[in-house]
Parts: structure tokens; C-alpha cells; sequence
């Protein structure tokens, strides 16, 4: 199959795990950067060769087999995430970048190897689980997004779901990486803002970085 065909499975699976009203033509048109029309072509193309379910107007659902192809793309670039992330220390915006080119180029013999160098790991830096070589995700998600989060409670990073350098470089720079804990000390929700203690430093975030900061409660 094709780049453009697997960017745009890839597309509807990871959307519609967001948000099922996000795998009409025209979001998945602008998250890669193509016209409507563009975008419809692609759908009703698709649709013919049994890969996703295509009606005016309406969302669009993958197939069986359109999933596989999905779940086959995600577990190669989140194992190239891995890889990269660990041998190199790259940023998680870089890792990002440098796995949307490899994800394409990865047999399947190579991404059983690559994840059996890695240990089979369930998630990537990110903290978005990694599918197993059967195109199953075999982890639970309880998490919630920091917005979500109770006063006076401590949690455990999880996820950070956003493909923006300036975000990821933030991340960075305060120390909200993956598997760090953080005490929500204020919830301003007129405002839609939280508070956080980390690392002995207090950070306000708005919305836009609290929605996508999934944590867990710790016990």
C-alpha cells in the first residue's frame, strides 16, 4: 500500500480514538494537510478496496482490514519512537518526526525485531500504547486529562498527546515527561486553568496543555 493510503487509515484510527466525530472527510483533510475533495477521492478509493466504510456526510469507520493496516502502522511508529528515544535521547517532538518516515520503509519482520531489542515495551515515550505484533493493544487506559484532576491529589504523567514542537519543548523544559508525578494544587475552572507543583516548581496551565496531559490518580 501506499504512503497515502496508510497516513489516512492511520488518520481515521488515531482520530476516531479522540473523538469519533473527527473521522469525517474534512478533519482528516486538515490533519494531513489536503483538500476536501482530496480527502472524499480518498475515502470513496478505499471504501472499493474493503479498507474503511465510506456515506456522504457521515463519519468514516474502518473495516476489519482497514483497522489491521492501522494498528500495523501505529506499532511501527511508536517502536521507532522507542528505539530512537532510547539510543539517541532525541526530543519527543524529533522522534516523532524521524518515525512518520521510518513507519512507511519497516517490514514486519523488522518491527518484531526492533520491538524484541527494545523488550516488547507496551508504550512509547509519548505514553501512547504500542500494539503487539498481532495488531492488539493489550493495556488499559484509565487516565484522565489534567483538567479533569482533583485538587490536593498527586498523579502520574501518562500520556502527552500532541505532535507540536513548541508543546513537547515545554513539556521538556518543566520536567512533564512521561511516568513524572504532579500535585494539582489549584483548580481555577471559571478560567479553565490547573496548578501544578513539579519538581518543587508551581506551573499554571490553560486548557489547551491540560487536555492533552493524561495522568493517572496515585494510590
Amino acid at each position: 500500500m501506499s504512503v497515502a493510503i496508510e497516513n489516512f487509515v492511520k488518520a481515521i484510527y488515531k482520530n476516531g480514538k479522540r473523538n469519533k466525530s473527527e473521522t469525517k472527510p474534512g478533519k482528516i483533510a486538515k490533519e494531513l494537510g489536503i483538500t476536501n475533495a482530496a480527502a472524499t477521492d480518498m475515502a470513496q478509493k478505499l471504501a472499493a478496496k474493503d479498507l474503511l466504510h465510506y456515506k456522504k456526510y457521515q463519519e468514516l469507520k474502518l473495516t476489519e482490514k482497514g483497522t489491521k493496516m492501522a494498528l500495523s502502522v501505529v506499532r511501527k511508529h511508536r517502536l521507532w519512537e522507542a528505539f530512537l528515544f532510547k539510543l539517541f535521547d532525541m526530543s519527543l517532538h524529533d522522534i516523532h518526526r524521524e518515525a512518520e518516515l521510518l513507519e512507511h520503509q519497516t517490514s514486519d519482520f523488522l518491527a518484531d525485531k526492533l520491538s524484541a531489542y527494545l523488550g516488547n515495551p507496551k508504550f512509547d515515550p509519548h505514553g501512547d500504547p504500542i500494539p503487539n505484533a498481532q495488531g492488539e493493544i493489550t493495556t488499559q487506559d484509565n487516565s484522565i486529562p489534567l483538567s479533569k484532576t482533583m485538587e490536593g491529589k498527586k498523579y502520574t504523567i501518562s500520556r502527552l498527546m500532541s505532535d507540536d514542537k513548541e508543546f513537547f519543548d515545554f513539556c521538556a523544559q518543566h520536567g512533564l515527561k512521561y511516568g513524572n508525578t504532579v500535585l494539582v494544587s489549584k483548580q481555577f475552572e471559571k478560567n479553565k486553568m490547573t496548578q501544578i507543583l513539579i519538581n518543587n516548581n508551581t506551573i499554571l496551565l490553560n486548557e489547551d496543555f491540560t487536555s492533552i496531559i493524561l495522568v493517572n490518580e496515585n494510590n
